[in-house]
C-alpha cells in the first residue's frame, strides 16, 4: 500500500474531486447522476468528484494506492465504491482553493472506496475554524475492472440525503 496524501484537506461547500492536472469536474450534480451513491461521483470519465459532511474548514483526509484490494476500514460508519479509469499516473486531489499531486503507480480502471467517520456531526457543526472537525475520510483505489457503484454501509443521514440526489438525477 502506498500512501499518497494524509493530511488536513481544506474544504469548502463540503466538495474535493480527484481528477488530472488542469481537468476540472465541471458538474457536482452530474458526476454521480443515477448512481446508487451520492457520496462519490464517477460518471465523468477519468475524474472523482465527492462531498464531506463539514461545510467549510480542515478535515482529516487519507488517500491509499494499493495493488490488490484492501482490507476495509472497519471503523467506517459511511461506505461507497465506484470504478475509475485514470488516464495517466498524474492526478491532483483538489478542493475549490488547493490542489495536491497525486502520483498512481498504474493507469487504467481501478475500483474505489470511499469511506467516511461522522459525517453527520460534520454537517451539524458546518464550518470548523476553531475546532478540529469531527468527520474524516478515507480514499483508497486498486486496479479493479469496472464494476457498478454500490453504497456497502450507510449510517448518517446527511450520506442518505446525498444518495437520494444522485438517484433522483439519473
Amino acid at each position: 500500500m502506498i500512501t499518497m496524501f494524509d493530511g488536513r484537506l481544506d474544504v469548502h461547500y463540503g466538495y474535493f474531486s480527484v481528477a488530472p492536472p488542469d481537468e476540472l469536474v465541471d458538474d457536482l450534480a452530474a458526476a454521480r447522476a443515477g448512481q446508487a451513491n451520492g457520496l462519490l461521483g464517477a460518471r465523468e470519465p477519468h475524474r472523482l468528484s465527492g462531498v464531506t459532511g463539514l461545510h467549510t474548514g480542515e478535515v482529516t483526509f487519507r488517500v491509499e494506492w494499493s495493488p490488490e484490494e484492501p482490507a476495509p476500514d472497519t471503523t467506517g460508519q459511511d461506505v461507497v465504491e465506484v470504478s475509475v479509469d485514470l488516464a495517466g499516473p498524474g492526478a491532483e486531489l483538489r478542493t475549490f482553493n488547493e490542489a495536491w499531486p497525486l502520483t498512481f503507480p498504474g493507469q487504467g480502471w481501478h475500483r474505489v472506496r470511499f469511506t467516511a467517520r461522522e459525517m453527520d456531526a460534520g454537517r451539524d457543526l458546518d464550518t470548523a475554524f476553531e475546532v478540529p472537525a469531527p468527520d474524516s475520510y478515507l480514499l483508497q483505489l486498486w486496479p479493479a475492472p469496472p464494476a457498478p457503484d454500490a453504497v456497502v454501509v450507510r449510517h448518517s443521514a446527511i450520506a442518505e440525503y446525498w444518495h437520494g440526489v444522485a438517484g433522483s438525477t439519473g
